[in-house]
């Protein structure tokens, strides 16, 4: 099949995808759908163009440069905006389904608890997992890490003389390098997932768990799909471009030689692997090919079959504000004539289920929702992290993998408690976020400039008399200071927002004139 024949026609696309006049989905009664996707406003960009940022830069295990790569998200206000507009809007609509079942903090408690049991008795439920899936002629491996992992898919690739892969949105896979790796030994990987599919020809990793191009505008993806899939370059139409990509994907769907999914729930009892997804991708590449393969983290395990519904329940409220994904596709044994097999990855989870302030960080789900609601997060791209997970959650998980190299992530944070607040299986986010501050501090891995300045921050704050002194002296700076002496370099504060005016009278100051007056009577 050449090049040609995968180029996608306009005249090619199914009515039912035709574009109309109004994009929003609606229901027999006329309404809108109030679901993520059918609620969901277009996003609609102006005709000038604005190149799309890109991430952070990589220096092998240097520091990653968070704030630098933020600053570039930010000077692309098309970008940024429509980033930060799409992630409140899906924030709200989390808010709404959540409101709407009245048992959702008893759901939210619910999940949090059978996590913290497994996670608990992790071992044992494992070899459970192992003996059901085997007993169901299931093929199990176990990986120690990222590397080990690979090589095994690998070698199952290569025992089949298999060429060629499909696969659904695995966040695991990411972290592990796994579409890079198989690259570089020959083998053919195509993502199924529409967002996954974008990120793999614009060479980019994703930017969310759940919206892996997020961060991109539909010119965006019409310029990427005009680079590789040879569409119109001048055509930004969602309908257009989705279509597009289905059809030029779908002939490597169906010539594949294996498929891989990633695992959303393992089930201990069963040997049941769970995905939910929004596009059937997972059911495509899990049953098209004959040979079949699912990387599972062993932190997805849940004890039995009636502990899912309390977690498909929580999971799509929180990620896209759905009552559910529209696939729930459970893979249990192979279908006749196929062959399965399954990875259990550790790579570094048993080191962190050791970490006594941080092992709780296992119980997440991949939701997303705490990426939605932060602050930080909307306004700096998924991508500034220069990490697998990024946003709130990966604060804490990325320091896990390498102190030195993500030891800024941690400090990117307004500490304001809304990413703890929407998580669906209770994590205590942000207090994490702020215990590896106090981490990273004690072992040196911040730079010197900010040890210093920590360092005097503490000796002002633990002597009453001095913090007073510092806040007069600095009020008194402010109003008399030329802006230029303000807003320079070494202040990163003014770099984005304006300073503060600063009151006539501290607080301190006002209570001894007004009350300790009145005290002393």
């Amino acid at each position: 099949m050449s090049a040609e024949d995968l180029r996608p026609q306009e005249d090619s696309l199914h009515p039912h995808v035709q574009p109309a006049s109004d994009e929003s989905a609606r229901g027999q009664d006329g309404q809108r759908l109030q679901h993520a996707e059918g609620a969901s406003k277009p996003v609609r960009a102006p005709a000038t163009r604005e190149a799309q940022p890109r991430g952070a830069k990589i220096r092998g295990d240097r520091p990653i440069d968070q704030a630098e790569a933020a600053e570039r998200f930010l000077a692309a206000p098309l970008h940024q905006a429509a980033h930060d507009a799409r992630l409140w809007d899906v924030r709200k609509k989390r808010d709404v389904a959540t409101q709407a079942i009245p048992e959702w903090e008893e759901l939210r408690e619910l999940a949090s608890q059978i996590k913290t049991h497994t996670l608990s008795h992790l071992d044992e439920y494992l070899e459970q997992f192992e003996a059901a899936a085997k007993a169901n002629g299931v093929h199990v491996h176990w990986a120690a890490d990222g590397v080990e992992h690979n090589r095994i898919v690998h070698g199952i690739l290569k025992d089949h003389g298999a060429k060629t892969l499909i696969k659904s949105k695995s966040m695991l896979t990411e972290e592990c390098g796994f579409r890079h790796y198989m690259a570089a030994n020959g083998i053919d990987i195509i993502e199924t997932d529409l967002g996954e599919r974008i990120q793999q020809l614009d060479d980019e990793e994703p930017s969310h768990v759940v919206m892996p191009a997020v961060h991109k505008t539909r010119i965006d993806v019409a310029e990427v799909f005009a680079r590789t899939l040879g569409t119109d370059p001048t055509n930004d139409d969602a309908h257009y471009l989705a279509e597009s990509q289905r059809m030029t994907t779908r002939p490597l769907i169906l010539q594949a030689d294996a498929g891989m999914t990633g695992c959303n729930f393992a089930i201990a009892e069963t040997g049941t692997v769970v995905t939910c997804t929004n596009e059937g991708n997972a059911d495509l590449s899990g049953n098209v090919p004959k040979l079949q393969i699912h990387s599972i983290g062993i932190e997805k395990l849940i004890p039995r079959i009636e502990h899912l519904g309390v977690f498909i329940r929580v999971l799509a409220r929180s990620a896209l504000g759905s009552t559910i994904t529209q696939y729930t596709s459970h893979f249990r044994k192979p279908r006749a004539g196929s062959e399965m097999h399954m990875v259990l990855v550790d790579n570094g989870r048993s080191a962190r289920l050791g970490m006594e302030e941080f092992w709780t960080s296992l119980k997440c789900i991949r939701c997303g929702a705490c990426m939605n609601t932060c602050p930080v997060y909307r306004r700096s791209g998924g991508l500034s992290y220069g990490a697998t997970y990024s946003g709130p959650i990966g604060l804490i998980i990325d320091p896990t993998f390498n102190k030195r190299k993500y030891s800024t992530l941690p400090f990117s944070s307004t500490m304001n408690g809304s990413c703890t607040n929407v998580c669906p299986v209770k994590i205590n986010i942000h207090e994490q976020i702020f215990a590896w501050r106090k981490v990273l501090a004690e072992e040196h891995q911040i730079p010197l400039l900010k040890q210093g300045m920590m360092k005097a921050a503490g000796a002002v704050l633990s002597r009453p008399a001095a913090y007073r002194a510092a806040i007069g002296t600095g009020d008194s700076a402010l109003r008399a200071l030329p802006r230029f002496a303000v807003y320079n370099p070494l202040n990163t504060w003014g770099k984005g927002r304006e300073m503060p005016e600063t009151p006539k009278q501290s607080f301190h100051s006002w209570y001894r004139q007004n009350r300790m007056k009145d005290d002393a009577k």
